[in-house]
Order: structure tokens, then C-alpha cells, then sequence
């Protein structure tokens, strides 16, 4: 007989075949979602947002920048969506504080892991959602992102509610139609925050609907699947039309932008990224260090197999197996597509194997003979224990390493505007982005992959506004700016050695 903390399918349910352990939950199991919902929030606040990251990040300037009143818009390269201006946009238009909107995306991204949690409640003892909530929610990299304006957690959420919805939708019996828009929604949501994850999430999905034979409720699955990406993608598509010169040269430049979509095993990339050291390795020439800190990146997909195969019955199976094939489908062009590799990269795939993960460690006990089960307890607890730990201390370093960093934006902003660069100006070189919307100042680039104007632009601009090139050590000039006057930036924390150049107006 499976035990109360088994995964179990709606045909399950409905045949009876887990009725007594249904009857057997007490209230407060139903409780452990939120309380786990609750304890991500309190740890982004406490671990994340009070110690000191109230700097926009470089992407985050880049996406906050579309919807923040007097701020001007940074270039929106190929790749992005605008999924993530659209999600901050209620609070940016209100303040302009990072530090009021940390708090509100913290708070947000609690909702939502409780939300996507509660999908999952039909097939799903309480006990192993709050345990798959909890190993998510307490990795380094989750609660890093929680309150950053980034696309890869929201992904992540989104894309586990996703697959509940789904196998609600699938399940056999009366058509559930909260099932079916709660799919069709999630992938709206997927598709106007990163496009080609939508996809690679509808891939297993549609295929498991034509596995499924379901005849017409196949056809209703498939038909919501591609009409959510659809819909989400509408403002990608036309955006291509009107900015990009078409669908077909946004998605070549979009491959361009990254490097080229081809065989890149970045396995070894994203195990360098996993110390904390390195949010974004590009290129990649990190050297692995910090090798403990990724036991539990090995452990992780394991686990979910296991929990796959202990699966009993064989429509327990399916819903742990979809989970992990859906995660693996999210992380393949990740860690073999992509030449290069950020942690936050995997954030999808982590959130759907923690599922099947969760029930494998709840099923161990039952495994083996009662004498041994209190030892079997004790070893899973000291294990998460264990994980928990390491995970607060590379958390603690991402965090130091990312307020630095972050810190120095703000850092050449004020000096900017000590040295005279004030609104309406323009910024240009490495870090006009982020630097650009602490300075509040127009950002441009003449080259590289945000490249938006060229170098005479520039100069004419310099007649009539304040104008600041920021150059890196050891770089020459550029032509138009090499008369202009030259100052040290001094007090920078992690860019050492940069000056910037200012137009003579």
C-alpha cells in the first residue's frame, strides 16, 4: 500500500484506491506549502535584500529601465522579452526604490511558489509538496533571484504550476476547464517571460498529450498548448516586425547575441557557476573551485529518478516522470546548446526534479525494515541539514559578490554626477546600462551585442548634452573622445582601474 506521503494521480483519487490516507491527513499538513511559502519570502528579506543588495544588477537595469517613469530606456537586445517589465511595472511606477521593489518581488515570488505548490495539491500528499518546496526554495541560486527583476525563477514557478495544471487537464474523468486555463495561462505567462523555455517546456508536454491517445481531450491539449504560446508570443512576433526586421532576423540575431545555437556542452560551465563566484560566465575560463558546494547538484537528478521509478502504481509513475522529463527538457539547451552558463540558467529544471526528488526521500523509510527506519530518519535529516548549511554559505558569498558589484553602478553614477554628467546625458562603454539608470541618463553602446548607435551619433550628441564614456584599463580612446578630458574612478569596489572620459560641454 503506498504510504501518505506517495504522489497520487487523479484516477487514483477518484477509483478510491488512496482514500484512507486521504482521510488520515491532519489539517495542519495542509498548512506546510504556505509555511514553506512563507519561510522563502522571510529568507529572501533576511538573507538577500537586508544585507545589502539594493542595486539593480546589469539585466535587472536593463528590463526595469522599459517602465520606469524619467529613466530612460536602455536597448533591448534580440533575445529579451517583455515579460519582466510588465511583472515589476506596478511597483516601479510607484516608487523609484530597489529597495521597495526587492521587498515586493520577494513577497510576490513567495505567492507564487505557494500558488504553483497548490496545483500540485490533487496529486500530491502535503507533506512532499512542502518537501519539494523546501529543497527549491532553499537552494543559493533560488533565493538569490527571488527578489531580483529576472525572467529564470518566474520560469521556474510558472513552468511547475504548468505541469500540474496539465496533468490535471489530462487526467481521466470529467474535463476539468480550471485545469485547461490554468494551462493555457501558464503559458502565456512563459511565453512573454522567455520564449524558447515555453517552448522547450510545450515540447514534452505535447508529446506526452499524443502518448496519452486521449482522442479529443488530446486535440484540447495540444490546441491550448499552442494557442498559450501563441498569445504570449503575439508582442515578441510583432515586436520582431517592427524593431528586429521580422521574426526569422530577430531569432537569427537572437542566436547571434548568444553565441550561436549549436553543440556547446557547457556541463563543466555551469559547474564552475555553482561556488557563487561567477553569476554569468562568459566566456567561460573559471576554474572549478569550491567542489563540495555542487554534491548537490549531482544528488538532485538521482533522487528524481528514484522517485520515479518507486513510483506504485504505474499512473503514480506518470506523474512523478512527467515532472523530470520536463525539467530534463529545460535544462538540455542549457547544458548542451549554450556556450556559455549563468546558475540562475537551470532554475526551471531544479523546480520540477525537486518534485519527484521530494518523494523519493519520503518513500526511503518504507523501504527498509522497520528496526532501521529511525536510523534511515536521521540520515535524510542530517543530509538536508547538511545541504541547508552549504547552501547558506554560498549564498552568503553570491550576495557579497553581487552588492560589490552592483554597488559600483551606483559608485561611477555619483561620480558622474560630481564631475557635471547630469540629466539629460548619455553614457556609453562597459557598464552605460546599469550605470545609465543609476546616473539616470540615456546608455548606448557602439559595438558588441548591444551595439545601438554609432560612433558619430555619439559625438553629435556630445554638442548639446553631457556625455561620458566609461573605459576599461588599458583601453585606448575612442576616436571621437580622445581630446576629451580624463578622470580616474576612484572608491570602485570589484571594476578597479576604470576612468571616464567627459565630452568638453
Amino acid at each position: 500500500m503506498a504510504t501518505t506521503h506517495e504522489l497520487t494521480s487523479p484516477r487514483a483519487r477518484r477509483s478510491g484506491a488512496h482514500a484512507a490516507p486521504r482521510r488520515g491527513t491532519r489539517w495542519p499538513a495542509t498548512l506546510l506549502p504556505a509555511a514553506v511559502a512563507l519561510a522563502f519570502t522571510a529568507a529572501q528579506l533576511l538573507l538577500v535584500v537586508a544585507p545589502g543588495l539594493t542595486v539593480l544588477g546589469w539585466d535587472e537595469s536593463v528590463y526595469v529601465s522599459q517602465v520606469a517613469p524619467h529613466i530612460p530606456a536602455a536597448f533591448f537586445s534580440a533575445p529579451r522579452a517583455r515579460g519582466v517589465p510588465a511583472l515589476v511595472a506596478p511597483m516601479v511606477m510607484l516608487t523609484s526604490s530597489t529597495v521597495a521593489l526587492r521587498v515586493y518581488l520577494a513577497l510576490l515570488s513567495g505567492a507564487a511558489l505557494f500558488f504553483a505548490l497548490r496545483v500540485w495539491r490533487p496529486l500530491v500528499r502535503p507533506s512532499v509538496l512542502a518537501l519539494a518546496g523546501a529543497l527549491f526554495a532553499s537552494l543559493w541560486v533560488t533565493l538569490l533571484y527571488g527578489p531580483q527583476a529576472m525572467p529564470n525563477l518566474w520560469v521556474a514557478l510558472i513552468g511547475l504550476a504548468a505541469v500540474g495544471w496539465f496533468l490535471r487537464a489530462a487526467a481521466p474523468g470529467p474535463v476539468d476547464r480550471a485545469a485547461f486555463a490554468g494551462l493555457g495561462l501558464s503559458f502565456v505567462a512563459l511565453t512573454l517571460l522567455r520564449p524558447h523555455d515555453a517552448a522547450w517546456l510545450a515540447l514534452p508536454l505535447g508529446i506526452a498529450a499524443l502518448l496519452a491517445r486521449g482522442g479529443r481531450r488530446t486535440l484540447l491539449l495540444l490546441a491550448v498548448l499552442a494557442a498559450g504560446v501563441v498569445l504570449g508570443g503575439a508582442q515578441w512576433a510583432a515586436e520582431a516586425v517592427t524593431s528586429y526586421g521580422g521574426v526569422l532576423e530577430r531569432l537569427r540575431r537572437s542566436s547571434e547575441i548568444e553565441g550561436g545555437f549549436g553543440w556547446h556542452v557547457a556541463v563543466a560551465d555551469q559547474l564552475s557557476t555553482l561556488d557563487g563566484t561567477s553569476l554569468l560566465c562568459r566566456p567561460c575560463d573559471a576554474v572549478w573551485e569550491h567542489r563540495a558546494d555542487a554534491v548537490w547538484w549531482f544528488v538532485l537528478p538521482v533522487l528524481a529518478a528514484a522517485g520515479t521509478v518507486l513510483g506504485r502504481p504505474a499512473a503514480v509513475r506518470g506523474v512523478r516522470a512527467l515532472p523530470a522529463l520536463c525539467g530534463l527538457s529545460l535544462a538540455l539547451p542549457y547544458l548542451l546548446f549554450i556556450d556559455y552558463a549563468a546558475p540562475r540558467f537551470l532554475l526551471p529544471a531544479y523546480a520540477l526534479l525537486t518534485l519527484p526528488a521530494a518523494a523519493c526521500l519520503a518513500r526511503l523509510p518504507a523501504l527498509v525494515r522497520p528496526a532501521l527506519r529511525p536510523a534511515v530518519l536521521v540520515a535524510v535529516a542530517v543530509a538536508l541539514a547538511a545541504q541547508l548549511a552549504g547552501q547558506q554559505v554560498v549564498l552568503h558569498r553570491a550576495v557579497r559578490i553581487a552588492a560589490t558589484g552592483n554597488g559600483d553602478y551606483l559608485r561611477i553614477a555619483t561620480r558622474l554626477h560630481q564631475l557635471g554628467v547630469l540629466p539629460p546625458c548619455l553614457v556609453t562603454g562597459p557598464m552605460a546600462g546599469p550605470v545609465g539608470y543609476q546616473a539616470r541618463c540615456a546608455s548606448g553602446q557602439v559595438a558588441g551585442h548591444n551595439g545601438d548607435m554609432t560612433a558619430a551619433e555619439v559625438a553629435r550628441a556630445a554638442l548639446h548634452r553631457p556625455v561620458a564614456v566609461i573605459m576599461p584599463p588599458h583601453r585606448l580612446p575612442p576616436a571621437y573622445a580622445r581630446s576629451w578630458p580624463s578622470r580616474p574612478l576612484t572608491g570602485l569596489r570589484h571594476h578597479h582601474g576604470y576612468r571616464v572620459l567627459l565630452s568638453p560641454r
